[in-house]
């Protein structure tokens, strides 16, 4: 079933100062402000030299006839649509990640150049995917990282709560249908992450893997993450049982494997 996010007026301002939404709080105005804000607002937060701009996405833009990754590559123009959430949490995502963007971007026109602007690959499947309900997690404890191999919800994100809180272990999300998702109270969040192993700029280590095609050739790679069990984003999240019984939390499947995750500083 299509999610239908609350409207601006029906919006439960409590999801405002829990994550993952309290963790794009520099945002917080323009999501609980009275009004929808235009596109010249979020243009406003752009650096002065920035080659990308949000432009309304209405009927004369799209009679350039340009795919939507077309358009900012060639133009530099993210089409954005008014009053419309999907679109407005995708500024946000540019604005903080704009090198992960435009990462994206190139490796989305690389494959449209070789299937066409209606074939879609594998690779471009992986994209999408994580440009719509990607992570970046960051660890530095391998026995988490085997945890979360076997699917073994209960010792990577119960056992090992303490560094999830002391930020040992990191969520960033990036897809921005996630940070939709996310309006909704109480809603149990699964997202698709790119893991990360050390310190260090995980989100630049990410751009540079995606750029260089070392990373979402196949959404297979991606690996599913229930983001509302990491220590105080869900109200459940202090009780034991949570880990064991709430319906994110999902087995193994026979013979699913992932790949090696990126390292930091390497």
């Amino acid at each position: 079933m299509r999610y239908v996010a609350p409207s601006r007026d029906m919006l439960e301002r409590s999801v405002l100062v829990s994550p993952p939404l309290s963790h794009w709080d520099e945002f917080a105005a323009l999501i609980d402000g009275p009004t929808w804000p235009a596109v010249d607002a979020l243009n406003a937060l752009l650096p002065d030299a920035s080659d990308i701009r949000f432009v309304t996405q209405d009927p004369a833009l799209l009679t350039d006839g340009l795919h939507y990754e077309e358009r900012i590559a060639r133009r530099g123009a993210i089409a954005t649509r008014a009053e419309n959430w999907h679109d407005l949490f995708n500024a946000f995502v540019w604005l903080r990640h704009g090198a992960l963007k435009r990462a994206l971007n190139a490796r989305q026109m690389a494959e449209i150049a070789l299937m066409g602007p209606r074939q879609r690959s594998r690779a471009q499947c992986a994209l999408t995917h994580f440009d719509e309900a990607g992570m970046v997690v960051t660890l530095q404890d391998p026995a988490m990282l085997e945890a979360w191999d076997a699917h073994d919800w209960h010792t990577l994100l119960w056992t090992h709560r303490e560094a999830w809180m002391d930020g040992r272990a990191r969520v960033e999300i990036f897809g921005h249908a996630l940070l939709e998702h996310a309006l909704t109270p109480d809603k149990l969040l699964v997202g698709k992450a790119l893991v990360v192993m050390g310190e260090g700029d995980a989100s630049a280590v990410c751009a540079q893997a995606i750029a260089a095609a070392a990373v979402l050739n196949d959404p297979q790679e991606l690996r599913p993450l229930p983001v509302s069990g990491v220590p105080g984003w869900h109200a459940e999240t202090n009780q034991e049982s949570f880990y064991t019984t709430a319906p994110c939390f999902q087995p193994l499947r026979a013979g699913r494997t992932y790949p090696a995750p990126l390292q930091a500083g390497v």
